[in-house]
């Protein structure tokens, strides 16, 4: 099972790239194979549909998607910028999403912040969410948030609080042991959807709309 794991931060050594090595070794220590990246080694310039139409999607771009394609699942730690989801994190999705087959579509995605405020960056998560289950990536339910996270940390990179810590791992488990169960046990269909017309040999998510 592989796993790719993104720091949605473009800043060395921000609060989220701690989160996201953090949460790498414990994928690590069950077993899989880690994918660790952040966003900044992909340097995608700001979306723009002339550019796109002129010189195709940049390599940053091709980059990012050709990695969340090789794995069975994808981890985002994120920012929260303004009670939201970064612009930065946003233009890497749209990007992506121009892609066809949709990179997004099927994919088991944990979604994590890391912030110095009191909710953790969990306003910018829940944003993040809206994009992502759109284009058909299946979020799971439990995000993690790390509030107060610039005193969050030890020297090691592990969590101060034994309590955080546990939680976290517990939540990372969950999340592989679902990821584990679609990998390993294709003959289970996805019979339900969202939107009428959607289908799971489709290349991107379909939506019904008036």
């Amino acid at each position: 099972m592989r796993v790719f794991v993104l720091s949605g931060s473009s800043r060395t050594g921000s609060v989220n790239e701690l989160l996201a090595g953090l949460v790498a070794r414990i994928i690590g220590q069950t077993g899989a194979t880690v994918d660790l990246a952040g966003l900044r080694e992909f340097g995608v310039p700001t979306y723009d549909g002339d550019d796109e139409e002129a010189s195709g999607p940049p390599p940053g771009s091709m980059a990012l998607r050709d990695r969340i394609e090789a794995a069975h699942a994808l981890v985002i730690s994120s920012p929260e910028y303004n009670a939201s989801v970064p612009g930065t994190v946003k233009n890497a999705v749209d990007w992506v999403s121009r892609f066809r087959p949709q990179p997004f579509k099927d994919k088991q995605t944990l979604l994590l912040s890391a912030s110095p405020s009191m909710v953790g960056g969990n306003r910018g998560l829940w944003a993040l969410r809206v994009p992502l289950e759109h284009l058909g990536a299946r979020v799971y339910p439990g995000m993690f948030s790390l509030a107060a996270a610039h005193q969050a940390f030890t020297s090691d990179g592990e969590l101060t609080d034994g309590g955080l810590q546990e939680r976290l791992g517990a939540t990372v488990d969950s999340f592989l042991d679902l990821v584990e169960a679609d990998v390993q046990y294709p003959c289970v269909q996805h019979r339900w959807y969202e939107f009428l017309g959607d289908r799971s040999s489709a290349p991107v998510t379909e939506r019904a709309e008036a």
